[in-house]
Formats: structure tokens, sequence, C-alpha cells
């Protein structure tokens, strides 16, 4: 065989470089096209894989999750299916625009010319302490040349650190979502949702970032703590009788307030329903209405509605048909106009006070003017509350109302939520309790999935707007392309029957300058990978999808919107299968994330531990179980490193007893072993087939230890003896252990098993098959009263204060009838270990060494 290639010290050290290239060049991952039409889709196994944000680094959470699919896949290739495991880069997005202007000074101005010759302030560093003053303004076409060359280098340091990693994917099988291809599909799926009236426009209030200056998606929304007031504001009674006290902690909208409003049941304001009250400063009479979203003990029990404070505002707005009377504008300001029904000059004065300040400026300003005016009581009480806040972003969001597209997500179609809800129970998840967090975001949901965004790189929205004859957009004429012409930029294409000069003149057409949001094209990975409507061949041999593996932060925005488009599209599930990771926690149990500073990358831990011992890992967590990280005492991470040079140096020691020509397994202990090893094949394999890795790493560990501690002992002096006629029968059961546990462990410890395999075999591990039971028919409790017996020998001559090597004289072993037999039938191996010239058996309920006699010891 090739025990030449066996090193004199096995090491971890160097088998990530080495390994990786020889995958490459001998192709072991990549996806075979041939056979795959040749198997068909029962036969193939195919991976919706995450595509991570181009847009920074890697951190450890990442590697955890990505392991999990990595050890699927590789179990399910060395099953015999050919595996289709892409990887995907996920560009486009604000995080990747915010990247580039920190790391190159810029930030974009669409009104710019493009300069082909432009060279940014910097290069490189974070440069996140700069102003957006101080930054660079720029064309949207240089930005965008800027976003996808910083891209595309993060993209190659993600892949050479999964390459680390030992990620079994097919590098050819790539895609980006800002490419030709991607652009394409995602504008082509959006045309076939406009068609279907599942993609509209609106008018309507939107969760705002104003630093991004983009609409958020109700997805995308996180809550934070932080520190507000309450304000006691008088309104006063329309027949003068006297004022209706409020309490709120946004006194600077009191110039859009609409309305009042109480819990039909709170008995203190049911004689107010139906009548006027007028506001503070600005004399506006508005209605005082009941509705039962209001909060009887909360406040006063009566609170202002304005368009729009948060969420509930826009809900009352909505469902009680209230005026729109927004004041604060896309750059966080005060409006300079006021509303039309601000009409005293006083009141005009009031807002003018107002006008153009922040949203801190203008609720400093509006509290003196209470205070001024007599009509605030008492000081603002402080408290901390929950407030919206995109999830990436630094301030909290405003709602403002704008244009936005939008695609029907269910949250007003009963019958497309209840269909959502179907697909979802068609698909088995793991670990089953996330289809809850699904179903429970589908069911809340409060609007429709906004999917356009005010930015620069991304997809472009595929629409043109008709101008009128005053040169205003027509929203009743939108303008598509036809699905041959795509991919489009409507800011720089015209439409079918248009010319370039016709842009922005009255009669012509303006195209539609914002992108969708990032979602909108992630949404659509498993067309973007699998070639749908660009390779049917490819789309109808890999999809619907095995399986979806991701996070359980993001089932509200990555799987919740694939399965939504999968639906409205193909009316499936994208996926047989979801597998979530749960999160690393950091040693207070503390999520990690950027935000909170505690994030770990993982390039260092690679190179200290070796791939093989992170993997191992993150394989001994459970799907949907958040597992603890210490990059100071990384403790799972030293077993598993423990672990794997343990098996280098176990497959070395199986390897120098050679297998007589024509060996077979005679020996009770011997078959006993593998028999043992049958059992844990079976087991692990129904824990992989069920995607509980851990649980397989788990069996397999246990019996490798055992193997190691108590088999190799009993049986290497008969492995060695060349005249003993136990000898072929030890030696081929060793090999064939070794090569069964090499294929348990190699989805878990790539680069190890591969490395012993590949000693006395040709061809790799991972593409070997994976191990059946051979149906060895031996005793499996030889092997355990054994190893028991020895190690009550170990232990007597460890309290006997003598080396392990000290021959025993005699030695009396105590247990049950069937212990004894099954212990008899491997008696010469327990002698030969422990140095024993003669045993005694006796019989008790337990096994138990009861005495013994040590041979004298030489002085």
């Amino acid at each position: 065989m090739a025990d030449a290639l066996i090193p004199d010290k096995p090491a971890l050290e160097g088998l990530e470089s080495k390994w990786d290239t020889a995958w490459k060049e001998q192709g072991t991952y990549l996806f075979d096209r041939i056979r795959a039409a040749e198997v068909g889709r029962a036969g193939i196994f195919s991976v919706d894989t995450p595509p991570p944000t181009a847009s920074g680094s890697l951190h450890i959470g990442h590697v955890f999750s990505y392991t999990h699919t990595d050890v699927k896949v590789r179990f399910e290739r060395m099953r015999g299916k050919t595996v289709f495991y892409p990887m995907g880069w996920d560009d486009n997005g604000l995080p990747t625009e915010r990247r580039v202007q920190n790391y190159y000074g810029v930030r974009c101005d669409p009104s710019l010319p493009y300069d082909p010759g432009f060279t940014p302030p910097f290069e490189g560093g974070d440069n996140k302490s700069s102003r957006a003053a101080d930054q660079v303004p720029v064309s949207r076409r240089n930005f965008i040349e800027l976003c996808e060359k910083l891209t595309v280098e993060d993209e190659k340091h993600f892949e050479a650190l999964w390459r680390s990693l030992g990620l079994s994917v097919d590098w050819t099988q790539t895609y980006r979502t800002i490419s030709d291809d991607t652009l394409r599909t995602s504008q082509l799926a959006f045309l076939r949702n406009l068609e279907r009236g599942e993609a509209y426009q609106a008018m309507a209030p939107t969760l705002w970032d104003i630093d991004f200056r983009s609409a958020i998606a109700q997805a995308e929304l996180e809550d934070r703590d932080q520190p507000a007031a309450y304000h006691r504001v008088a309104f006063h009674k329309a027949d003068g009788s006297g004022d209706v006290h409020i309490e709120t902690t946004r006194p600077e909208l009191l110039p859009a307030c609409v309305a009042l409003v109480a819990h039909p049941d709170d008995e203190r304001y049911q004689p107010l329903f139906g009548t006027t009250v007028r506001t503070p400063l600005f004399e506006v009479e508005v209605p005082v209405l009941a509705h039962p979203l209001a909060q009887q003990d909360k406040g006063s029990g009566i609170a202002m509605i304005c368009t729009f404070g948060d969420v509930t505002d826009i809900i009352w707005w909505r469902e009680l048909d209230l005026p729109n009377r927004t004041i604060l504008g896309q750059d966080g300001r005060v409006m300079a106009e006021a509303p039309d029904v601000i009409a005293t000059d006083a009141a005009k004065a009031a807002y003018a006070e107002l006008a153009g300040k922040t949203v801190f400026s203008a609720k400093k300003r509006i509290v003196e003017l209470l205070k001024e005016s007599g009509e605030m009581e008492g000081d603002p009480r402080p408290f901390t509350h929950a407030v919206k806040f995109y999830e990436k972003g630094d301030r909290p969001l405003e709602i403002v109302s704008t244009r936005q597209w939008y695609i029907r997500n269910g949250a007003r179609d009963e019958a497309l939520r209840d269909k959502l809800i179907a697909l979802g129970r068609e698909v088995s998840w793991h670990p089953d309790f996330m289809r809850v967090r699904f179903e429970n975001w589908t069911n809340g949901l409060t609007g429709d999935w906004l999917v356009s965004r005010q930015r620069f790189f991304g997809v472009p929205i595929p629409v043109w707007y008709a101008l009128d004859e005053n040169g205003d957009r027509d929203y009743t004429r939108v303008l598509t392309p036809d699905a041959a012409s795509l991919p489009v930029d409507p800011t720089t294409d015209a439409p079918s029957g248009y010319t370039e000069d016709q842009r922005g003149v009255p009669g012509g057409f303006d195209g539609e300058a914002d992108i969708f949001d990032t979602w909108a094209t992630s949404s659509l990975t498993p067309q973007l990978a699998g070639g749908w409507e660009r390779d049917p061949e490819l789309w109808n041999l890999v999809a619907p999808f095995d399986v979806r593996p991701q996070g359980q932060d993001i089932i509200r925005t990555w799987l919740f919107s694939t399965m939504l488009r999968s639906a409205l599209e193909d009316g499936r599930a994208p996926w047989t299968d979801a597998a979530i990771s749960g999160f690393i926690v950091d040693p207070d149990r503390k999520k990690m994330s950027k935000s909170k500073g505690n994030v770990v990358t993982p390039a260092d831990i690679l190179v200290q531990h070796g791939s093989d011992a992170v993997r191992y890992w993150a394989a001994s967590s459970r799907l949907g179980t958040d597992a603890a990280f210490d990059p100071q005492n990384p403790t799972q991470i030293k077993i598993g490193r423990r672990l794997a040079i343990k098996v280098l140096n176990a497959a070395k020691f199986v390897l120098s007893f050679p297998v007589p020509e024509g060996a077979q397994v005679t020996h009770a202990l011997d078959a006993s072993m593998l028999t043992t090893l049958d059992a844990v094949v079976r087991d692990a394999t129904t824990a992989l087939e069920s995607f509980d890795h851990a649980r397989a790493l788990e069996m397999t560990e246990s019996f490798f230890w055992t193997f190691c501690d108590d088999y190799l002992e009993l049986v290497k002096e008969r492995a060695y003896n060349q005249t003993d006629v136990g000898q072929a029968s030890a030696a081929l059961a060793l090999r064939t252990a070794l090569s069964t546990m090499l294929r348990l462990f190699a989805p878990v410890i790539a680069f190890a098993s591969e490395e012993a395999w590949s000693w006395f075999n040709d061809g790799s591990v991972h593409t070997s098959a994976w191990p059946e039971p051979l149906g060895t028919e031996g005793d499996t409790a030889v092997l355990k009263v054994v190893g028991e017996a020895l190690i009550g020998i170990r232990r007597a001559k460890t309290e006997a204060k003598a080396s392990q090597k000290t021959p025993v004289t005699r030695v009396t072993i105590a247990g049950p009838t069937a212990s004894l037999d099954a212990l008899r039938l491997a008696e010469g191996d327990l002698k030969a270990v422990g140095r024993i010239a003669e045993i005694v058996y006796a019989e008790a309920d337990e096994l138990a060494v009861t005495d013994i006699e040590l041979a004298p010891q030489e002085a």
C-alpha cells in the first residue's frame, strides 16, 4: 500500500494547505453535472447556501453554522449523493455602501458626472471617525465601481478562509448578488410579481433611517432601549370647559397631531368621544376618538396621534382614516413648510421656531415654548423604553411619508398567509421548534414587504414612469422592459418606444432611481444558484433544494422572504428541510455581534489550533443550540485538536501491523469490537440523516477512545506476535475498524481523516463510501467486560504505587457468570496487556478486581 507515506511524527500543521490544494487539483468537490443528469433529482443533494455579506470580515459565528452544513454535505456525498453545494456572495445593500464610504472616504452624489480618472482619498482602513461632510462626493457610477472593487477583494479573503476551514463547496458554482445574471434574475422575478398584481407602489408612512437616507423594512428592525421622558401637555376643550392632559415622549410632533385617542372602555374619556380639542401652541382642532390599542394605564390614559411618532400611530391613522400632516423630512429635520391647518400668526410663528431643526433640537425648543405658554405641566419625567432602529443603524428610525414599492406578503391577504403557514409545515425543521418562529413572524406581519431602497449599490428596480404634459410622473403609467432586454438600469437605459433625449421632459419619461432591498435579491438564492430561467436543466435537477441552512436570527428575513418568493412563483416550498443553527455567545452568555463589540474573528483561531479542532468545536453543538466561545480558553477546540492528533497517531500505530493475505476475524474480542462498531455506524448514520451531527460525533468519539484506550492496548501484543494464531484476526480487525472510523470522522475532522486515509488507500476518504454495518457476529459484552477488567487492574496497580508494567503473579476478578464467561474468551489478551500470570474467577453481583498479587519489583 502507501506505508512509505506515513510520517515519522504525524502532525496537523500544514494539512489544510496540503489537502485544499489536492482537493482543488483533483476536483474532489465538483458538482458532476453528467452524473446528476443520469441519477436524476432523487440522487442529488442540493444546498441553498447562505451568501455571507461581503462587506467586512467573517466572524466565529459564520464558522460555527457553515461547519454544521458542511458536515451534513460531506455525509450525503459519502452516501453516494451527487452534491450541489454552491457559494454566493451578498454584495449589495447598506452595509456594503457604508463600508465603501469608510474605506475610501467617499459618498455618492448622483447629480455629479462620471469621472473615469477618479482616485479615492483613502485606500484601506476603517476611517469610521470621518464625518459624512468630510467625505469626497463622487458620481453614482464612480461609487458603484468602488463598491464592486472592494467586494471582489473581500470575497477573495472569504474564499481563502472557507478553504482553510475545509468547506467542501464547489467553487465553480458561485454567484454574486451584483452581477448581470443576478440582476436579470432579480428583475425578472419582480416583473412577474408585478404582472400578477403581487408587487405594487404606494404613498405611505415609511420607517426611515436618516443616516442611510433609506426606507427600512419590518424585518430589518430591532428594538434598543433608549432614555426618554414624559411631557404632560394640555389640549384645550373646544367648548372652553377646561383642558385634557396627555403625556407624550414626542412633543416636537405636536404640529403633526391629528387626533387624541383613548380606550373605548375608559370611563374618564367616554364623554369626550366625538368632540374636538385644540392643540397647544398650534391651535389646530382635532377629534377625540376611541380605539382598543390605547392603553388606559399608560401616562394619562389618553394619547395624541401624530403622523408619525411610532408604528402604533400608523395603525391608528390607517384604521381611523385620519389626515396625514407629516412634518419630518427625509433628512430627519422639521420641514420648512407647516401643515395647512396651522393657520394663525401665533401658530405659524411657533412652527417657524422648529423648522429646519433636528428632532433633538426641535424637542428642546418646543418644550421651552410650552413652558412659556403655560401649556406644559411640571417637568419632564425620565424613563427608558424600547425604540425602533434599523439593525445596522446608529440613530432611532423616524417615520416619513414616501412613495415605495411593496410585494404582498400575507399581512393583508389571509389566503396567502395561510398558504405560507401550510408550506412551512411541509418543511422538516431542524430543530422542529424553529417552525414556530416562522409561523409567529408570518402571523404577526403588520404590512406588506417594502422592497425599495433609496440607495445606489444594488439591483435597479426595472421600471420607468411616463411624464405628463407638465413633466410630472404619471404613476398610473408604469413602463416595464421585456424579459429579453434584462438587465436594465432605468437611470441610464431608455424604455421601449422612447429615446434618451425624452428623459425628464414633458410627455417623455423618467427612470426609477430606487434599488431593491438586499433581501429582495437574497430571497432568490435558490433561483440564483440553481439557474432559474437561465439553465432549465440545472434548475430541474436541484430544485426544490434539499436544505436551507441558516441562523435563527434571519428566519424573519431570509427564510421568510425565500419562502414567499417560491410560494408566489412556483406555489411550493423552496426546500424540503431547514437547518437552523444557534448563536455563538461569549463567556457571559451574551450573543456575539459587531454592535456589542464582542465578536471573535476566526482566522487566528484556525491558525493557532488547526481547522479540524475548530470544526470539532462547531460540530459538538446541536442545531438550534447556542454555544459559548471563550477565545482565552477554548476548551472544546483544544479537545478537538487532541482528538485529531490522536486519530493520526492511532492510524499510524494500526497500520504498523501487516494484515496477512486471507486473514479473517476469528477472535472473540475482535468480533466483539467490530460488532460494537456496527452499532455505532447504525446510530451515527441515523443521527446524521436527521441532521443531528453532534450526536453522531459524540457516539463516534466515545467509541474511538474506547478503541484506543482499551481495545488497542488489549490486542497489541497479539497483533505484534507473528506466531500467534490470533495475529491475523487482530490485524484485520484493527485495519477494518480504522477504515470505518476514519469515514465516520471524515465529515467533522476533514483534514486528519484525509491524511490518515491516504496512508493506506487510493482516492479521497470524502468520496469513499459511507460505512455500512459489517454484520460481524460477535458478543459486545466481551469488549465491555474486558475493558472494565483492564481498568480495574490499572487502578489496582496505581493504588499499589506500582508501574503499569509491573508483572502480576495472580489476580482475582469477581463478577456475574455471564460477564466472567465473556471475560474468559479474551483472557489471553488481558493477561498480555496486564502482564498477568494467573487469573482467578469468582462469582459476584458486579464485575470487580477483588485481589491482586504483584510480582516482586527489582531494586
